[in-house]
């Protein structure tokens, strides 16, 4: 792995992880599309420098919400010693918790199925169109009357659900979530926020158990450089994501990252359909 690959493949998994447009297709489609081979005839080192990368875009969210984790842990703590949920931040930090758990034990029992069965470039391409005109029905049907302080329980636990569709790679984790949020009347802005805020227990967990699974092994040798540079590429532009959405959600709806979704789709049909890459992978 050269450290310009690190840089393009820390680049897409900070951005692609926090805009709508599935961080986990991006990382499969860019090396097909290049035609690097290094992570597919080496595994261990693809599920190190993906632990790497996930490891950067943590590092991104909790740098952006600092002073917001700050409140929500403690008024966690004290829901726990006082036994009341009457503290509005207490709620959404238990609502947290709960739309963390779908997600996590779908992710555990069928990490094999997805990384065998789910991550060929054509189901990428269908799930990215497909989502799309999910992405755009909800963005111009739902209402969009209800904040953060208006979340249910009930809500959650939906929430909580939908993510777990987003381990098919091509549909989007921030993606699911906000339009479940809108879905359930939340505005574009506060969709967003309890996305990027879900994403924190979400990727850290999971960079977490996929560190506990390559922790005897060490770095592949030579990689040292690579990999920083991967996490310094994923933070920085991971930060540049989430600010950039926060605020274009403000005045804009997602037909931007409608458009983008079905050009991608289409033309990675067109690259199959031609002959030029196997829709089957690399």
């Amino acid at each position: 792995m050269t450290i310009l690959q690190a840089i393009i493949l820390g680049i897409v998994q900070g951005l692609t992880e926090f805009l709508p447009i599935s961080s986990s297709g991006h990382l499969i489609i860019v090396p097909w599309l290049f035609n690097w081979h290094f992570l597919l005839d080496n595994p261990e080192l693809n599920k190190t420098f993906d632990v790497a990368l996930h490891l950067g875009t943590f590092v991104a969210v909790v740098i952006y919400f600092w002073r917001e984790i700050g409140r929500l842990l403690s008024a966690w703590v004290r829901s726990m010693t006082r036994r009341s949920l009457a503290d509005p931040e207490a709620r959404l930090a238990w609502f947290l918790v709960v739309s963390t758990i779908p997600a996590a034990f779908l992710g555990v029992a069928f990490e094999s199925f997805i990384e065998d069965r789910l991550g060929k470039p054509w189901i990428i391409a269908i799930m990215m169109i497909v989502f799309a005109l999910v992405m755009y029905t909800v963005d111009h049907l739902a209402r969009l009357d209800r904040d953060l302080e208006a979340l249910s329980w009930t809500d959650a636990i939906l929430i909580g659900v939908a993510q777990a569709f987003a381990l098919c790679p091509g549909v989007s984790r921030s993606g699911i979530t906000m339009m479940t949020g809108m879905a359930l009347r939340l505005d574009r802005e506060s969709a967003a926020r309890y996305s990027f805020l879900l994403s924190i227990p979400v990727i850290g967990g999971a960079a977490a158990y996929k560190a506990l699974e390559i922790a005897k092994g060490g770095l592949p040798a030579g990689t040292a450089t690579p990999f920083v540079v991967g996490i310094a590429s994923a933070a920085l532009s991971g930060f540049a994501a989430i600010w950039f959405v926060l605020a274009y959600l403000k005045r804009n709806n997602f037909n931007l990252f409608v458009i983008y979704r079905i050009i991608v789709g289409v033309a990675i049909l067109i690259l199959i359909v031609a002959g030029v890459r196997s829709g089957m992978g690399i």
